[in-house]
């Protein structure tokens, strides 16, 4: 029996719902307005609504498999099982890398929020001290920490829906169809990182499977309801962030070019109340709990993605130990809150969000094309939830990853080298050190 019974079984569909809302809703505070850089507000909406499209039939796809084979591995577990222990490693590490590099560009934000209230703490500074907090908070259970996700996660769910509607009645349509293509049609597919972290992350839930109470059951729930949520709030939030006062407002910190900026919705806001009104600073503060929602909920998911690669020993096998005194992966939490460090000292939000991005797009590639190989080759396979349209939903999605992958690669070349080494490197060492993977 391979399964550890360390980790207790406490999450409820409910909790699920916040985790993976939680996990993603970051994306609608900061991040996915540099894309309008790239693409202007048509370009990105094109980009969004395709990679929506991805997300939805991904997330039923997925629901499938973590239904049927709920390990906290996610993905790991998944290409194993379906394609061997060597691309279960690579799926594995692209996870890692997704789910470790994700927090320090959320940490960058809410060092950046924090700082607009308290100028004299440095971003760095509160961003390290975030990191230390919330490590230490997963490590002590993952009840509290779900239970204070689902919280954090309604407050900034809350507050999104206030922004827009204090935005609506400003909203005119021609500041959405102004300078709309800056860049042309390749605009859309630079702007495809940025549309992809209005929904990174949603993935995580799968990650908890094996501290859910019936998971063959809750999950799925827990996928469906996170995904409709999160499509509605993108739609909300892009057009009436944007239809304030145009795309330039809200991605530029003078409004107009040059330094761009991680906090649109401010600045959107700034327009219409100024930015010493209530609402204004009720914004900034709340806004913190939508970062703080993500930030802190994919350090849960990476603790459990690295315990799992560490539990088989295709990592250094401590990462893989579960607390005897919290029952959770307290190894894996501090050794992957080292790394998420290093690459905050780096400085540079938007290349860590289109690596992590490179990341994820490997794990939906690898998971759509696990569910159509068990599908074949292990039909009485129990699945206590099969994903509607098969197997239309899983191409679907597996077409748009890989042609996203490749766009991202053309545009972010050097990124993408960094990245793929990093799989390279990581897979050698693998097959060097790891006994029986030759």
């Amino acid at each position: 029996m391979t399964e550890n019974k360390g980790l207790k079984k406490t999450l409820t569909p409910f909790m699920l719902w916040g985790l993976g809302v939680g996990y993603v809703i970051s994306g609608m505070y900061f991040g996915w307005n540099l894309g309008l850089e790239k693409g202007g507000t048509g370009g990105m909406a094109a980009a969004t609504l395709v990679i929506m499209l991805m997300y939805v039939t991904f997330t039923f796809s997925y629901a499938e498999l973590a239904c049927a084979i709920p390990k906290a591995g996610g993905v790991f577990d998944y290409a194993s099982k379906a394609m061997g222990k060597d691309i279960g490693f690579i799926a594995g590490i692209a996870q890692i890398v997704e789910f470790i590099l994700a927090p320090p560009a959320i940490a960058f934000a809410i060092g950046a929020y924090f700082n607009a209230f308290f100028p004299g703490v440095p971003i760095l500074t509160c961003a390290i001290s975030v990191y230390l907090v919330f490590t230490a908070l997963n490590v002590y259970g993952v009840k509290a920490a779900a239970s204070f996700e689902v919280v954090i996660t309604v407050f900034a769910v809350g507050e999104l829906l206030l922004f827009s509607g204090l935005a609506a009645p400003k909203f005119q349509l021609a500041n959405l169809t102004q300078n709309a293509f800056p860049n042309g049609w390749q605009g859309i597919f630079a702007a495809i990182p940025f549309a992809i972290w209005f929904f990174l992350g949603i993935e995580g839930i799968a990650n908890v499977a094996e501290e859910t109470k019936n998971p063959q059951k809750d999950i799925s729930k827990g996928f469906g309801w996170a995904i409709l949520t999160l499509a509605i709030l993108c739609v909300l939030i892009f057009v009436t962030a944007t239809g304030i006062a145009g795309w330039e407002a809200i991605v530029y910190k003078n409004g107009v070019s040059g330094e761009t900026s991680d906090s649109p919705l401010p600045l959107a806001l700034a327009k219409i109340t100024g930015n010493t009104h209530m609402m204004y600073h009720l914004l900034i503060t709340v806004g913190l709990f939508g970062l703080v929602a993500s930030f802190h909920g994919l350090i849960l998911a990476a603790g459990r993605s690295t315990y799992e690669m560490g539990r088989v020993e295709h990592i250094p096998a401590f990462l893989g130990k579960i607390s005897p005194r919290f029952h959770t992966p307290a190894n894996a939490l501090i050794g992957n809150m080292l790394i998420g460090i290093l690459a905050l000292l780096s400085g540079k939000t938007a290349e860590i969000i289109i690596i992590s991005v490179f990341g994820a797009l490997t794990l939906y590639i690898i998971a759509m094309l696990a569910i159509l190989i068990l599908r074949k080759k292990e039909p009485l396979l129990d699945r206590p939830f099969r994903v509607p349209f098969y197997p239309v939903f899983p191409i679907v999605s597996l077409g748009i990853a890989a042609i996203s992958i490749l766009a991202m690669f053309i545009f972010n070349l050097k990124l993408g080298l960094v990245y793929f080494s990093i799989l390279l490197i990581t897979f050698l060492l693998y097959k060097i050190f790891k006994p029986g993977s030759k």
